[in-house]
């Protein structure tokens, strides 16, 4: 399911490569950990067409941004302050979203817009958000699907600022074809050179 594969996020802790959700310093903005690496989760608006052109593959006009939820008043207020601005930003783009858990108790916000660039720059406003108020580091990635004659995701952790492919068949998944669209997009895209960082993310809500 999707929070199982965003839970792999979370085990990297012990290599200190993404920090302990658990700890309340973290969660109140005091810790010395570096912000997310947003800006450049911009680069797949215009990896998009090459996607279409070299993949066949259109963006589905929808994503997610998966976050690690705090039980505290703090992380509450956060979560009341970006369902405003989503309202806000959905009156000027047009841009549907929603708010979902997972059966993890991850939060994904749940963006649905034809225009891509609307999208992208709603993932954006959302991850600047959370960074402002101090929790940043409680973004997990960001998921962009496009569809052909399969699916695809290109996911954007946002610690290490890179992008990988997940392209899911059934209960496994196609190595070889993300590797292709690694390929082909590597050019464009700040993709993730550890294949054992490219961590499926099975059941999202996009």
């Amino acid at each position: 399911m999707g929070g199982a594969g965003c839970e792999a996020f979370d085990r990297l802790l012990v290599r200190g490569d993404i920090f302990d959700m658990g700890l309340f310093d973290v969660i109140l903005g005091r810790s010395e950990l570096p912000e997310p690496k947003v800006e450049r989760q911009f680069a797949i608006s215009t990896a998009a067409i090459t996607m279409e052109a070299k993949m066949g593959l259109k963006a589905a006009g929808t994503a997610g941004v998966c976050i690690k939820p705090v039980e505290s008043s703090a992380y509450q207020r956060v979560a009341a302050e970006i369902e405003d601005l989503l309202r806000i930003g959905a009156k000027q783009s047009g841009t549907e979203w929603e708010v979902r858990k997972d059966e993890y108790g991850y939060l994904w916000v749940v963006l649905r817009d034809p225009e891509f660039e609307d999208i992208v720059a709603t993932v954006q406003m959302t991850a600047q958000i959370l960074t402002e108020q101090g929790f940043g580091p409680q973004l997990l990635c960001a998921v962009y699907p496009f569809s052909g004659d399969f699916r695809a995701y290109w996911i954007f952790n946002f610690k290490q600022g890179n992008y990988y492919p997940f392209v899911p068949r059934g209960k496994e998944r196609d190595v070889q074809m993300e590797l292709r669209l690694r390929a082909a997009l590597e050019a464009e895209l700040p993709i993730e050179k550890d294949l054992s960082r490219w961590y499926p993310l099975w059941g999202m809500p996009v």
